[in-house]
């Protein structure tokens, strides 16, 4: 039932980035090649790396050991520039990453994932159809930004007031989906709460601790700094769910939850994250 429900979820929320993508936004970020390069690295590199440290370290039975690494393969969330926004940060480059990493995913994912299948889920009876994979992420991952990029330029306005509405549903929609995945596997999260609550709570910090450092490392600006934390902690949950339940991929449920609570996580960290630096940009110096 639930794989009914994260498909189309999943294609109008890349619709909506395509709706909101501009040719002029990659031009203003490659101006600046270093806040693109610490954010795919941190994304495409260093959250694989810290799921995988993770889910070995922990020992992970297979089918969450595969949905940890499979959340943390993901690209960038839709609600990134949302955040971003929110928090003073660098929406045109938000928007980018996003697309970017969603575009880039679609060859890194298959990849990872089909290594960490062989690694630990062989043996279970786990499988990775590859060509499956692919199809599925090029019909609702690359068409529907296609689209939605079509749309921008064919109808411009119409594209405008189509995105102000599915940006307002993005939440709700996922909420939607976290709470009938709660509600059909319930008995399985709640006995593994502790575990898995920790590996996603300890991947989601490490995200924005190791984000945030590479970016003062790099010396980017506050703005950008912000950006790349927010992209690097907020993976599309929504995915990572549709490739676990996918009848035509894993087909397995239970694959999916370390993304349910991925999800959940990721939005109460990234909320503080995000009252924080507020806090800081809006609190008026003090005099001596």
């Amino acid at each position: 039932m639930a794989i009914w429900i994260v498909l189309p979820i999943l294609t109008l929320l890349m619709f909506d980035l395509g709706l909101s993508l501009k040719f002029e936004d990659f031009g203003k970020v490659f101006r600046h090649p270093r806040s693109l390069a610490v954010a795919l690295t941190g994304q495409l590199i260093l959250l694989p790396l810290i799921a995988l440290a993770l889910a070995w370290a922990l020992r992970l039975p297979p089918v969450f050991f595969i949905g940890l690494v499979l959340i943390a393969c993901c690209p960038g969330g839709s609600s990134s520039n949302v955040f971003s926004k929110l928090a003073g940060g660098d929406v045109a480059l938000s928007v980018t990453l996003t697309a970017f990493s969603s575009v880039i995913t679609l060859f890194t994912l298959p990849l990872v994932m089909s290594w960490a299948t062989r690694l630990v889920g062989e043996n279970v009876g786990i499988v990775l159809p590859v060509g499956n994979l692919i199809k599925q992420n090029l019909l609702l991952m690359l068409l529907p930004v296609l689209l939605g990029i079509g749309l921008h330029y064919a109808w411009p306005k119409a594209a405008e007031k189509t995105d102000r509405i599915l940006g307002k549903l993005a939440f709700p929609l996922l909420l939607v989906l976290i709470t009938v995945f709660y509600i059909q596997h319930h008995k399985t999260i709640l006995e593994h709460i502790g575990i898995l609550g920790l590996c996603v709570t300890a991947l989601i910090l490490l995200a924005v601790a190791c984000s945030s450092l590479l970016s003062r490392l790099v010396k980017t600006d506050g703005r950008q700094r912000r950006t790349i934390v927010i992209e690097v902690g907020m993976q599309n949950a929504a995915q990572a769910i549709a490739i676990a339940s996918s009848p035509f991929i894993f087909a397995n449920e239970q694959m999916a939850i370390p993304a349910i609570l991925y999800s959940l996580m990721m939005n109460i960290v990234l909320l503080l994250y995000v009252a924080l630096v507020r806090k800081d940009r809006f609190t008026p110096l003090r005099k001596p």
